[in-house]
């Protein structure tokens, strides 16, 4: 008689309350989180879809894995053409971004990337256009004195104060916010992960 094999656990390697918030519309608790510590800087030439797949896999190879373990990692990058927008690390960030994407459209590209019980790795890309509206000086301020957008890729949230500029979204909001959750399901379902 046969031993039943203990259940895959999932091992989020993300430290983004959003993130985890996603995966659990999936069905699934992560049985551990990771922060993977990774150089972010893009290389040179390197254009948005491949710097955001390459992050989203080196993220997950960053973290260890025991046995029973199926690793998610993910990285959003917002791109206006080949132009990389970076994290919000201050107001006047936040500000120079919204000035740059109002009354534009942008791209928003989430990658994600599994690494199974097994070693193997599978990774997926999603892409995103999302239009603000043209944004007066004070509608630029009042965001960027709520600090929504601080430490987030693009300068905004959309799942906050943002979402009310936005006129225009063709694609995933779950990948906006950070983990698109068609291409999740995909690759946990793929890696073996009983999902709900």
């Amino acid at each position: 008689m046969t031993t039943p094999a203990a259940p895959l656990q999932l091992v989020l390697a993300s430290s983004s309350p959003r993130r985890r918030e996603l995966v659990g519309r999936l069905g699934v608790e992560p049985a551990r989180i990771a922060s993977p510590d990774i150089d972010e800087t893009p290389a040179r030439g390197e254009r948005p879809r491949a710097y955001a797949l390459r992050l989203a896999e080196e993220k997950a190879r960053a973290v260890a894995r025991a046995a029973g373990e199926v690793v998610l990692a993910g990285d959003t990058t917002v791109a206006l053409g080949r132009r990389i927008l970076p994290k919000a690390e201050s107001a006047d960030d936040v500000r120079a971004m919204l000035q740059l994407m109002q009354g534009r459209r942008h791209s928003c590209i989430s990658a994600i990337s599994v690494i199974d019980a097994e070693g193997r790795q599978r990774s997926r890309l999603n892409e995103t256009v999302v239009a603000f509206k043209p944004l007066s000086a004070e509608e630029i301020e009042a965001y960027v004195a709520s600090g929504e957008g601080l430490g987030k890729a693009g300068g905004y949230a959309i799942q906050g104060r943002a979402e009310a500029l936005v006129r225009f979204i063709a694609g995933s909001h779950s990948g906006v916010m950070g983990l698109p959750l068609f291409e999740a399901r995909a690759l946990l379902r793929a890696a073996g992960l009983p999902l709900g």
